[in-house]
């Protein structure tokens, strides 16, 4: 569940808008810091809507934040795969 609070958000981001966002933070992991990052984005955006794909790729896990606050993109689909396909893993 994101943290913001539905009666708070004004506008709710598109899904191109979130997939740059993605893909901005692939191609740049681990160079930029929360505030950086947002301004280094290629298409300006409102700090809200920032903030708001932001929660959600944290909490989904698609990004992490390592000691020195640097943003780094962390989502493995192909690992994850390989897992789930191991019989000798099972999930608790």
């Amino acid at each position: 569940m994101l943290k913001s609070n539905s009666k708070d958000v004004i506008h709710y981001p598109q899904l191109d808008t979130i997939l740059s966002m993605e893909e901005f933070i692939k191609e740049h992991s681990g160079e930029f810091r929360k505030t950086a990052l947002w301004k280094a984005l290629p298409k300006n955006m409102m700090y809200q809507t920032f903030n708001l794909i932001y929660e959600y790729l944290s909490e989904s896990l698609k990004i992490a934040r390592d000691s020195e606050r640097k943003i780094h993109w962390i989502w493995d689909p192909d690992l994850i795969k390989k897992y789930l396909e191991d019989e000798t893993l099972f999930v608790r």
